[in-house]
């Protein structure tokens, strides 16, 4: 994964071909910087999410693998920071039996899954968050966020009503969203929830009940991520994207009960 505006630092354990370096839309990156053993890449703002770049690169001894080739998913903040490359010399019998193994291996963690979801399955509802102790006698307590929070939005998605959410271990962004006639039906894929430090929360899951149709009824969006500290109150950024496109919404101020 690549992020516009973020960089990437591939390290490598062999030396490259400086020269043999070959980047797809090489125009769409503001930084193509390659080492003797690294190579950092940086896309521009023209970079859009899902958008994919195919990269080539060559090392400089004779052994094999002489090449190795690499695929950059564009992705508006998941950005992979580094990244080690490790060149190992091997022949194809050893990668034949290492399938074979990873092949038997994943069919034994999905019957032992099965087992396990058969066996202990929990209930959902109020019910399950007692179960999981995720309920003191304060009960869920919740806030509205609507006038409080900064909205970013981008290609015709705006945020009319926010309100959060916390539990004894759990905290809760419900957003409502509207489509912009004229765009395609939007449904958020995926959500990040950080503070002004650094502090990324765990984002446990983002609930969309169907596509928010453009100028159409607003769409409901829960964000759910793990909050055991009572003191994790933010403000936090609540960015929210679509999968495989450019839109994103970003809500700033975010706080917590």
């Amino acid at each position: 994964m690549i992020s516009p505006g973020l960089s990437t630092m591939l390290l490598f354990d062999s030396e490259l071909q400086r020269e043999g370096i070959e980047l797809e839309g090489r125009q769409r990156f503001s930084l193509v910087d390659v080492g003797q053993a690294t190579l950092r890449l940086m896309p521009t703002a023209s970079a859009t999410p899902g958008e994919r770049f195919k990269l080539l690169v060559r090392f400089r001894n004779g052994a094999a693998p002489a090449t190795a080739v690499f695929s950059l998913k564009v992705h508006p903040a998941k950005a992979e920071a580094t990244i080690e490359v490790y060149r190992e010399q091997r022949t194809v019998e050893t990668y034949q039996q290492e399938i074979r193994d990873a092949r038997a291996e994943l069919l034994r963690c999905k019957e032992e899954l099965t087992r396990m979801v058969s066996d202990h399955e929990v209930p959902g509802g109020l019910t399950g968050i007692l179960i999981h102790d995720a309920l003191d006698p304060g009960g869920v307590t919740g806030q509205v966020l609507t006038r409080a929070v900064g909205k970013t939005a981008a290609n015709g998605l705006g945020a009319t009503a926010i309100n959060s959410y916390r539990s004894s271990k759990l905290v809760a962004v419900d957003v409502r969203i509207g489509v912009k006639i004229g765009t395609l039906p939007w449904t958020a894929e995926g959500a990040t929830l950080k503070g002004r430090s650094g502090q990324e929360l765990k984002v446990l899951r983002v609930w969309q009940a169907m596509p928010i149709l453009p100028g159409g009824p607003e769409g409901r969006v829960i964000v759910e991520a793990e909050a055991p500290a009572a003191t994790v109150q933010g403000p936090f950024s609540l960015k929210l994207w679509e999968a495989d496109g450019p839109r994103s919404i970003t809500l700033g101020n975010v706080t917590f009960p």
